[in-house]
């Protein structure tokens, strides 16, 4: 009887039980927010709850680790994102591989970086900039939320692109490198929009390109990298959902459906925009595409983060 009432439970179509998506930051903040907008439109197409579980630390590597070794069966879930599934299995010794050892299940969102600095600096255009830090090498400092963070391999990626050298100054989070970008304490930040436009609109920093080949709606003022004289310096802290490694492919296409049908939704196009988050194309939000686009990133950022000798004791 026992036996009969498992397999009867195992036969139900999924999901039949509330669904978890672990993020690996803090409540409150940016990946937290976007994973709330979506999930919450998702539950509708699911027909079940969705428990979100903030498990913070180790630059997101604890929760990756965990949700890598949960059972593949659809109801653990990660928000991962460039930092999760690309940068930190250059920058770490981690206990799973960031691409094998997940199942890719969808493109949420991007979310570029704006180029900003102190209104202290002598320059007012992206060129003047570059310009500027060459004439000044090793002169000027970048604030970063600390070692290999996206800001940190922003700046030396920039570094490759334009020729120039200059100090990176790590911090713990990006509101404490914002204060001090403010006060001039600091020349530059690659930073997210979320944490930097309240300051460039209010005067206090200056913005020169967004890192996407896109305006942003947030800023459609500020220049894409390409109008601003450097082509293709492309860099985003995009949002994507993934699963254990080996989780049934239906399951998979289950959940692929929900986060389309979410990010169809104007509602949820319009509070993702609210936080600077952009969604990807519908053609780029399958699951194939996410598969693809995470081996790309991981080929383009692993040589560019191991050049610059960016790694953790």
């Amino acid at each position: 009887m026992l036996l009969a009432g498992f397999t009867a439970a195992s036969a139900q179509p999924f999901p039949n039980r509330p669904i978890t998506i672990v993020v690996p930051f803090a409540a409150g903040g940016p990946i937290d927010t976007t994973t709330r907008i979506v999930a919450e439109k998702m539950k509708d197409t699911l027909g079940q709850p969705i428990v979100i579980e903030n498990v913070g630390g180790a630059a997101g590597s604890l929760a990756a680790g965990r949700v890598a070794k949960a059972a593949p069966d659809g109801y653990t879930l990660i928000t991962g994102i460039w930092g999760t599934h690309v940068a930190n299995g250059a920058i770490y010794q981690l206990s799973y591989d960031v691409k094998d050892d997940f199942t890719p299940v969808g493109l949420i969102s991007s979310n570029p970086l704006l180029i900003v600095s102190s209104k202290q600096l002598p320059a007012n255009s992206l060129q003047d900039l570059v310009s500027w830090l060459k004439q000044n090498p090793d002169k000027a400092s970048q604030g970063t939320s600390g070692v290999g963070s996206v800001g940190h391999v922003a700046g030396a990626f920039f570094h490759t692109k334009t020729g120039t050298k200059f100090r990176f100054i790590p911090y713990r989070g990006l509101a404490p490198a914002m204060q001090d970008l403010v006060a001039g304490n600091v020349d530059l930040m690659f930073d997210t929009p979320a944490t930097s436009l309240p300051h460039v609109k209010s005067g206090n920093i200056r913005a020169y390109a967004v890192t996407s080949p896109q305006r942003i709606k947030a800023a459609p003022d500020i220049p894409t990298v390409d109008e601003a004289g450097l082509a293709g310096f492309y860099i985003s802290t995009w949002t994507a959902l993934f699963a254990p490694k080996g989780t049934d492919k239906d399951i998979v296409s289950v959940l692929n459906k929900a986060v389309m049908i979410a990010l169809a939704d104007p509602a949820v196009q319009k509070r993702l925009a609210e936080v600077g988050q952009e969604p990807y194309p519908v053609e780029q939000q399958t699951t194939e595409y996410l598969a693809r686009f995470q081996a790309d990133e991981i080929e383009k950022w692993w040589p560019i983060i191991k050049g610059a000798g960016i790694k953790t004791d």
